[in-house]
């Protein structure tokens, strides 16, 4: 299926490994030239060589996206190099990890950082890449919420944090100017997602046994997940097939989740 997306200009926050990493090789599949940032500098350079390897260009900036400037500075250096961005992919998130205390007993810290990386990181890319997408009256943007963001499982650190992404699209989905101007916003909830890198890579590699065991009472069809499932999903959105679907929020979970 052609999705229409030759020739543009992506940006995908925590792109080097895992989900982010999969939407950046799954968009320049379709043609689009894809710059991508990261923490960390290996993966980041791994990933931009892959991608130019495909034959996009490709480039990599590496930052802490919790630094209030960083946004800037990322977006600065795809805007030099390529002159607009037409396609923002949220993606960068994390803070759901396990952590010891009582939730009551918890630091404000804890709180603040998770909601930094997830929501934070998504106002802050989205409010300066609008003013690119309005001048060329086109423009995606679509971020990695969570289902524990629609149905307020898990850990409410987290579950916080991505219900704020999911608002976050769908109010400014709302807005007649930003979608006259030919601007969309949507959000996908990825159920469990199994990677290398991720917690469940960490938890399969400790204890294998209680892994599957987990996975065969959590997840409907007997698996998690693939990272390469959610991009597929995130190329449709991006797509001009796409073009009236605005403030959704796509559930890819396996039949995972609860709700409606």
């Amino acid at each position: 299926m052609n999705l229409g997306l030759q020739g543009k200009k992506v940006l995908v926050t925590g792109g080097s490994y895992g989900i982010g990493r999969a939407i950046a090789l799954g968009l320049s599949e379709e043609g689009c030239d894809v710059a991508i940032c990261s923490r960390q500098s290996a993966p980041l350079e791994k990933t931009v060589q892959d991608l130019k390897a495909r034959g996009c260009q490709s480039l990599g900036v590496q930052g802490d996206v919790t630094q209030e400037a960083m946004p800037d500075q990322v977006i600065e250096a795809v805007v030099e190099a390529w002159g607009s961005i037409d396609i923002l992919i949220n993606n960068v998130g994390g803070g759901g990890g396990r952590v010891e205390a009582e939730v009551e007993d918890l630091e404000d810290e804890q709180w603040l950082y998770t909601y930094s990386l997830n929501a934070m990181a998504a106002i802050r890319f989205t409010m300066k890449t609008i003013p690119l997408m309005r001048k060329q009256q086109w423009g995606r943007v679509v971020t990695i919420a969570s289902i524990q963001g629609r149905e307020g499982t898990g850990r409410p650190w987290y579950a916080v944090s991505k219900s704020a992404e999911i608002t976050l699209m769908k109010t400014l989905a709302r807005n007649p100017d930003l979608a006259r101007d030919g601007l969309t916003f949507n959000s996908i909830a990825p159920g469990t997602i199994f990677t290398e890198e991720n917690d469940w890579g960490k938890f399969k590699e400790e204890n294998p046994e209680k892994f599957h065991s987990v996975i065969q009472e959590k997840c409907p069809m007997g698996r998690p997940g693939r990272p390469d499932e959610i991009a597929a999903v995130v190329g449709f959105v991006c797509s001009e097939s796409a073009s009236f679907m605005n403030g959704a929020c796509l559930v890819v979970d396996g039949g995972e989740s609860r709700c409606l």
